[in-house]
């Protein structure tokens, strides 16, 4: 089995380390086109080998898209962070850019590879990949809802408080701070409503900070986070590469599915050995359907800016 990470920056190289230490493939390759950057982040993990007692053979390439060659799943983490005065059109032509001659380099040695997208914007990302690459739609897949889950009941565990692993708490729609959806009224803690453990004022609040999570750690440390983002992507890989059948939420294209086609949002998905293989119909009530047609006309108005490229 062979992972490539392209982009070896903080979220690349936190997924691609991730991913070793869990041994879920025998070769990783890190590429990016920075000179001798993949390679001596490469080299940097290879040392931990000895110490943390994984067998994964890491390698690094600076834009040698023919190291990648035999890839089963790519996780694409390249791209520019917004930057002060940049408008959301710019950072979208950019963004865009980057993601698609790196799908279509990819392809042309992986045909058959799981594309995981973890550019932002995420949602319109990954509709970039799928609708230019031609991929059959199960294997394209953006990483948000994991994250977003993820910081959901990190909150969560604050306030109850308890183990974040205690407690199941999902984030679909868009992976932005206004279009991302907390489904407070089906997280649970040990099997039972975490309304009977946080009073509602308190669990709005908990919403309210996950749907900030990521602008919150921006702030905190200047850049955008990436232990999280990291493990996120490399535990997507982890329910592909075990055919776990995993439910995971995840952005996808939907064709009908929660009352909307033509576009990629994040639902609960069934994640195996050939992509995402089901959408599972969480059964939103009314307030919460609207807030989801909500999350997709803003991530729509988004990919709108495509068709100016």
């Amino acid at each position: 089995m062979k992972v490539t990470v392209i982009g070896a920056g903080a979220v690349g190289a936190t997924c691609a380390d991730n991913i070793a230490r869990a041994s879920l493939c025998e070769e990783l390759v890190l590429l990016d086109i920075k000179e001798g950057f993949a390679e001596g982040k490469a080299i940097d993990m290879m040392q931990t080998a000895a110490l943390l007692g994984f067998e994964t053979r890491i390698t690094g390439t600076t834009g040698d898209y023919s190291k990648t060659a035999g890839s089963s799943v790519v996780l694409i983490t390249s791209g520019i962070p917004r930057k002060p005065g940049m408008t959301r059109e710019e950072l979208i032509g950019i963004n865009a850019g980057i993601v698609k001659g790196v799908t279509e380099n990819i392809l042309k040695y992986s045909p058959d590879a799981i594309i995981i997208i973890i550019s932002n914007p995420m949602d319109t990302m990954t509709y970039l990949a799928l609708t230019s690459s031609g991929l059959p739609k199960n294997r394209v897949i953006g990483m948000g809802g994991i994250l977003d889950s993820s910081r959901f009941r990190y909150y969560l565990s604050q306030a109850i408080p308890a183990s974040p692993n205690e407690l199941q708490a999902t984030v679909i729609g868009g992976h932005g701070d206004t279009t991302m959806i907390p489904l407070t009224r089906l997280a649970t803690y040990q099997g039972t409503p975490v309304s009977n453990y946080v009073a509602a004022d308190v669990l709005k609040k908990v919403a309210a900070d996950t749907m900030v999570g990521g602008a919150t750690l921006t702030g905190l440390l200047g850049t955008s986070a990436w232990y999280a983002p990291g493990a996120s992507g490399a535990d997507l890989v982890k329910a592909i590469v075990r055919d776990e059948k995993r439910l995971l939420p995840c952005c996808v294209y939907l064709d009908g599915e929660y009352g909307q086609k033509d576009i990629c949002l994040g639902v609960p998905v069934i994640i195996g050995k050939n992509g995402w293989e089901k959408i599972v119909d969480y059964h939103l009530n009314d307030e919460e359907k609207a807030l989801f047609a909500k999350s997709a006309d803003a991530v729509r108005n988004m990919n709108s800016v495509l068709k100016t490229l």
